[in-house]
């Protein structure tokens, strides 16, 4: 399935656009449990610990790109979302290395109308998204990152992998060599 913006694509772009659309899944490496770092972020989101849910982040984040071999990405978790000029909100953003800065992921933890803490799951998935934007450029060596259904494929896959106990794994690995 494509998306309506697909045919506004240059010819290279919708080239990497087919190309994220196959890469439905992804496998962490090394398959230990994340259990207690996710725990980390759900008990400090809960008590709205902005410091800690920063340092459980990061130590996610940590973790994920030295398992997949990717550079480091620094993370900001913010206070309140921000409202776009349409009027949506912004829940996360992935801004890549550019003039010496870090890679770095801003996340946000409140909501931007009633300033509510972001529900753990709707906050670790923005988390997580924001990551897959990160593995598009540096693991799959995309040129571009776009939203496809590969893209959302990927990011649930992830999801599952951090949130399910490890008992065995059926995602379908892919290494570097496959793509």
């Amino acid at each position: 399935m494509r998306f309506n913006y697909y045919h506004r694509l240059t010819r290279s772009q919708q080239g990497i656009y087919r190309k994220s659309d196959t890469l439905r899944a992804v496998d962490i490496p090394h398959g230990a449990s994340f259990s207690p770092t996710v725990g980390r972020i759900e008990s400090s989101l809960r008590s709205e610990d902005r410091a800690a849910l920063q340092g459980a982040c990061q130590a996610l984040v940590d973790e994920l790109a030295e398992r997949f071999g990717v550079p480091p990405v620094q993370v900001m978790v913010l206070p309140t979302r921000p409202v776009l000029r349409d009027g949506a909100d912004l829940y996360g953003l992935y801004e890549p290395s550019e003039n010496g800065k870090p890679v770095t992921v801003s996340v946000w933890m409140r909501t931007s109308q009633r300033k509510k803490v972001v529900a753990f799951r709707t906050f670790l998935r923005t988390l997580v998204h924001e990551f897959c934007h990160h593995l598009d450029y540096e693991f799959f060596k995309l040129a571009e990152t776009f939203h496809t259904a590969g893209f959302y494929q990927r990011e649930s896959s992830l999801m599952r992998q951090l949130l399910e106990p490890r008992q065995g794994n059926d995602a379908i690995m892919l290494s570097r060599e496959e793509i």
